[in-house]
């Protein structure tokens, strides 16, 4: 096993003494688990990617390993997922943040910036399901039939992160669209407001100059004839 950003022996440790009643204990020990080797490392899908794989992979080396009476190993799977799926939130929130400061400085869905952080949050829930089908495969007779279980509820009702990154995805264009709407709405008002000012300066420079020739003709009469 790889070295992860993140106590591997004693996640496995966990998964190998957890009892049927530990089941909260094993989700946050692998919530802890996931969301440390996230922080310390940057949030590409290549590196969420192995960290999620890491992770199955200690829990399904502790669950393998797990004598303890009456355990369910499917259940305990189940919530090693869930710690997972919510870590994954955390992920899913600092890209928000992210996303949300290029909004607010104007950029569009058009720079590649904006599209990498948009197609990260697209993939996440995707990610997660190779990362554990990964497991599957890899998972010997014992382990084989709970991890498919899990993995088979798990994309028939999908994941918080997957919801809460679709949310996020869809508020941040409806906000792009809206904040286009408001510039196209600004840029026409200017428009708008230059022509009536430019007219306005057209119709003083005509009155200008209408009157600088009325001033003329009354000033050629009183001009005398020189004598021939």
């Amino acid at each position: 096993m790889a070295k992860m950003p993140f106590d591997q022996e004693a996640l496995i440790q966990t998964f190998a003494e957890a009892g049927a009643q530990q089941g909260e204990q094993a989700r946050k020990a692998v919530f802890d688990a996931t969301l440390k080797a996230l922080q310390g490392r940057e949030l590409t899908l290549q590196n969420i990617r192995s960290t999620l794989k890491g992770i199955a992979q200690a829990v399904s080396a502790g669950a393998a390993k797990n004598m303890v009476p009456d355990v369910d190993v499917e259940n305990l799977l189940s919530d090693a997922v869930q710690g997972m799926d919510d870590a994954l939130l955390k992920a899913v929130d600092a890209n928000r943040v992210a996303l949300q400061q290029f909004v607010d400085q104007g950029v569009t869905l058009q720079d590649s910036n904006m599209k990498k952080a948009v197609e990260t949050l697209e993939k996440l829930e995707d990610t997660m399901f190779k990362a554990i089908a990964k497991s599957v495969d890899g998972a010997g007779e014992q382990l084989a039939a709970p991890w498919a279980q899990v993995l088979g509820k798990l994309q028939a009702g999908g994941t918080h992160t997957g919801a809460q990154a679709a949310q996020t995805v869809q508020g941040l264009a409806e906000q792009m669209q809206t904040a286009l709407r408001d510039s196209r709405a600004a840029s026409v008002k200017a428009a708008q407001a230059f022509a009536q000012s430019y007219a306005a300066m057209v119709s003083g420079v005509l009155i200008g100059m209408s009157d600088a020739l009325k001033q003329t003709a009354a000033a050629a009469p009183a001009k005398k004839t020189k004598p021939r």
